[in-house]
């Protein structure tokens, strides 16, 4: 893979877990990646994900309510912390309902276990919703 690709990583922040999910650039299709726990080790965990994929962009779903408060929601919270300790450019997403559509879309699959992997297919929503918004703009007569 060419040093100048940077691909693009999409967080499903939650309480408890954060889902992954990952896109290379020359496809722009969001694939589930991992679940992680969000604990204190997440930032870090996030980072060698970040390095190993060589991620240039990270897009954290956020609720479209967020920005009509005054307090900063904790995802975007980890897209700062993220921006200055990897130097990655960070993009936030409407997540609204995305856990709902993440487990209709493992169950209409047959995924056994689908409540544990709702994280990163909710993750997964997020990114591909997010890079389909940029392609359209990128080619608006597609």
């Amino acid at each position: 893979m060419s040093q100048n690709t940077q691909n693009y990583l999409g967080i499903d922040w939650g309480a408890a877990n954060i889902g992954v999910a990952l896109a290379h650039q020359e496809t722009g299709v969001a694939l589930p990646y991992a679940t992680l726990p969000n604990d204190k080790d997440a930032v870090v965990a996030l980072g060698k994900i970040i390095a190993a994929e060589n991620i240039g962009t990270v897009v954290i779903g956020v609720p479209v309510y967020v920005h009509q408060e005054d307090k900063e929601y904790p995802g975007e919270t980890l897209g700062k912390l993220l921006a200055e300790h990897f130097s990655v450019r960070v993009a936030y997403q409407n997540e609204m309902f995305t856990t709902k559509m993440a487990e209709a879309n493992l169950i209409e699959r047959g995924e056994k276990g689908a409540s544990k992997r709702n994280d990163e297919e909710a993750a997964r929503i997020i990114l591909q919703e997010w890079l389909d918004i940029q392609n359209t703009r990128s080619n608006p007569h597609k």
